[in-house]
């Protein structure tokens, strides 16, 4: 993050988002949730803005109520003028493909490009960016996640087995057995003192404590799987000296795998 001038984390960080659909909506919501703040989206129909912030959920309701637009928001002025070239941290195009490129690419202030459309930016444009040391994250990562959870739905159906339920039972118990662990151990250190010690799960525990549900494993594998995506990547830019170009690093990422693949399957020669 230092290369791009920005401290690490989501906290307070300034973000417009274009297209408010599925990716653009989630986008802002999952953004908003860890503390950064929505400043303006772009629509087919027009641009809303606002500096000191946009709420997600409010907005989606008004879009629901409002024919399917976001225009006459109460929570935001209309904005004259094209939004992606607004300052901001982060700039997510969640719409079409090639809406950045070599023409508008270089008046685009946002220090973070996140690609949540497919092909948002053209080739030439990701020169652009490279120059000025703007973190291009490439859509074969970030929008990445449908696919995954979609092959998580694969597995599922393959083993005819909903995720969570062989261990559900299991998971519940054992989360039982912790807490009586954890009270027995209290009592030989301290004793009784007339009465058992009153061991009480916190809140976030005992939302917990009667195991994961199916949509907390894919959520959990979710994370985990984008989250080593990430490091993947990361490392692979250090290795052979990339810099910010993450769309190469995750191309070179990909073709290594296909070949660690084939090499195990004997299908290439030394």
């Amino acid at each position: 993050m230092s290369a791009v001038g920005l401290p690490p984390g989501f906290q307070d960080k300034t973000f417009i988002v274009q297209g408010f659909g599925n990716v653009g909506m989630h986008s802002m919501r999952y953004l908003h949730r860890y503390g950064a703040k929505c400043v303006g989206v772009l629509e087919f129909d027009g641009s809303i803005f606002n500096p000191e912030g946009i709420d997600p959920k409010e907005l989606e309701e008004y879009k629901l109520s409002n024919g399917g637009s976001i225009m006459g928001f109460p929570g935001a002025q209309t904005y004259e003028g094209n939004l992606l070239y607004e300052k901001c941290d982060i700039l997510i195009p969640a719409a079409g493909e090639k809406v950045i490129n070599k023409h508008n690419a270089p008046l685009i202030k946002a220090r973070i490009i996140a690609e949540g459309a497919n092909g948002p930016c053209t080739p030439e444009a990701d020169k652009v960016f490279l120059a000025n040391d703007q973190l291009v994250i490439p859509d074969l990562y970030l929008n990445a996640g449908g696919v995954t959870v979609s092959y998580f739905e694969w597995l599922k159906n393959l083993n005819h087995v909903s995720y969570g339920r062989l261990t559900f039972k299991w998971e519940r118990e054992s989360n039982y057995h912790l807490l009586e662990s954890v009270q027995e151990s209290l009592e030989r250190k301290f004793g009784k003192m007339g009465g058992r010690i009153p061991v009480t799960p916190s809140a976030d525990f005992q939302n917990r404590i009667a195991g994961a549900s199916e949509k907390d494993i894919v959520h959990s594998g979710l994370s985990y799987t984008m989250e080593r995506s990430a490091r993947a990547l990361m490392r692979t830019s250090v290795t052979y000296g990339l810099g910010l170009d993450m769309r190469t690093a995750a191309y070179v990422n990909s073709i290594e795998k296909i070949f660690r693949v084939m090499e195990e399957a004997g299908l290439t020669f030394a």
